[in-house]
């Protein structure tokens, strides 16, 4: 036997020995387990550096700590919640958010989700609507302007949003900036050089210890939040970047969804901002101050619930919540997303809907940005039109937008995907919306995309090519870990 031979062999007894011990010694569902196996027996090496990339558990210890939650009264208050939706004594819900008692139960209980009523949102679709009014509210600011985004580029959107923020830093405003080091990358702090001269401060989540690759793929910091003055919040689906203005010639029209949100909802996507920040910085933590959780100058007859879901949790909060919504449905079900590559429980959920005569419509982008992500939700895809599901295929650009619409009466927008990804390995954040007026409006969003969409029928899933066949069936063998 040549030396060759042996090494070869030496190294694929190693990859089986490492593929053992990574494996099993981490608790993952079944479904990952065997697809990193395939992943490692039949790539060796490859597998294995793979692996390290995309595969590592994050340990499950508490990353996120504030002391400010006790200033504000948050553990008092959930009790109190909890009790009150218990014994049915909630005074002042409104008929839709009565009629959800269960899914906010189970948001109080499972993610400390407080209850919020009287707020104001309105509903962006558009780019160019969105970031002209956050330019707006940033031009407004008088005490602070917290700032994340997953991708924040340094384009033309980019260098207009940072000089804006420059502008209020220098007129005494605190600015922080927090963006996901992987999301953002090809970002460096020197593009926050005068910002930061002007008192402004920025962290990056989740750094490379390499100055120019990250090798932790997973685990990144999806959210998008900025908060302004502690009266005006943004949560939603829109990153910062040309493309989300409809400038990329490869996307064409960018269509999302994002929140613009004023009342108390703002108090816990300060809480969650400040989490997150503290979490990122070593040395500029961010202390309780009562400017940041000013009375509420403008209210609403919104009732939120924003919920967080991420790898240092137990339970996979958005999900749950997810599934929840699926469950309670008993007419509609609409849902866009880019990704549809869901575990076998919300499946499940789906099929359950549509078996009960609830209508299951999806709408997903024409087009991937993820190849293997792409073939794999539409293998999904035909599994849902197999069970009596709708499905409709965005033409009109790229759609990102990350909303569920029940029954024209609850509602759920934000940054998860129904993927895995966003499931279990990203930071996450959504706002559960018990209003049926910001439901109505959704599914008008909703009607309005479909008029720019086609319908994409079983009989048109089952006349796709072979090639597309052999694709989706690879992607779906790896959607465990993609």
């Amino acid at each position: 036997m040549n030396i060759v031979a042996i090494l070869a062999g030496f190294i694929y007894f190693l990859n089986m020995v490492f593929a053992v011990i990574l494996i099993f010694r981490e608790r993952r569902s079944a479904g990952s387990s065997w697809a990193w196996l395939l992943v490692l027996f039949f790539i060796p090496l490859l597998g294995f550096l793979l692996y390290l990339l995309f595969g590592q558990n994050l340990s499950r210890y508490h990353m996120f700590q504030w002391e400010g939650r006790k200033r504000l009264g948050i553990e008092k208050l959930l009790s109190e919640q909890v009790e009150q939706i218990r014994s049915d004594t909630f005074a002042h819900l409104n008929r839709t958010a009565r009629d959800y008692r269960q899914l906010m139960y189970m948001h109080l209980i499972n993610n400390d989700a407080v209850l919020t009523e009287n707020n104001q949102i309105d509903v962006m679709t558009d780019g160019k609507e969105k970031f002209e009014k956050l330019l707006d509210d940033i031009d407004h600011a008088k005490d602070h302007i917290h700032l994340q985004y997953y991708i924040l580029k340094k384009d033309q959107l980019g260098k207009r949003l940072v000089a804006a923020l420059t502008k209020k830093a220098k007129q005494g405003v605190k600015v922080r900036v927090l963006y996901d080091d992987l999301g953002s990358r090809g970002l460096r702090l020197s593009f926050f050089k005068e910002l930061k001269a002007a008192g402004g401060e920025v962290e990056v989540f989740f750094p490379s210890k390499l100055r120019l690759i990250n090798l932790r793929l997973n685990y990144r910091n999806h959210r998008k939040l900025v908060i302004i003055d502690g009266q005006v919040g943004y949560v939603g689906g829109f990153n910062v970047g040309d493309e989300y203005l409809g400038l990329d010639p490869k996307f064409g029209y960018w269509r999302d969804t994002h929140l613009r949100i004023q009342g108390l909802a703002v108090y816990a996507i300060q809480t969650r901002f400040i989490l997150d920040w503290n979490q990122a910085s070593d040395k500029s933590d961010i202390s309780y101050v009562q400017e940041h959780f000013p009375e509420p100058v403008l209210t609403g007859n919104s009732t939120i619930q924003i919920v967080t879901s991420g790898p240092d949790s137990e339970w996979e909060q958005i999900k749950l919540g997810y599934i929840k919504l699926i469950s309670m449905a008993k007419k509609t079900i609409c849902i866009q997303t880019p990704y549809f590559i869901p575990d076998a429980s919300v499946l499940d959920a789906l099929k359950i809907a549509c078996l009960s005569g609830v209508d299951v419509v999806l709408m997903i982008p024409n087009k991937p940005d993820h190849p293997f992500v792409y073939w794999a939700t539409l293998s999904y895809i035909g599994e849902l039109l197999s069970f009596g599901g709708r499905v409709y295929i965005y033409d009109n650009g790229f759609i990102h937008a990350k909303t569920i619409v029940i029954d024209h009466e609850i509602s759920s927008v934000g940054t998860a995907n129904i993927d895995v990804r966003s499931f279990k390995l990203n930071f996450e954040v959504n706002a559960f919306i018990y209003d049926q007026e910001i439901a109505e409006k959704l599914d008008e969003a909703f009607r309005e995309d479909v008029a720019l969409s086609r319908e994409l029928t079983l009989d048109d899933y089952n006349q796709r090519s072979k090639r597309i066949r052999f694709k989706e069936s690879i992607s779906r063998l790896l959607s465990p870990i993609l």
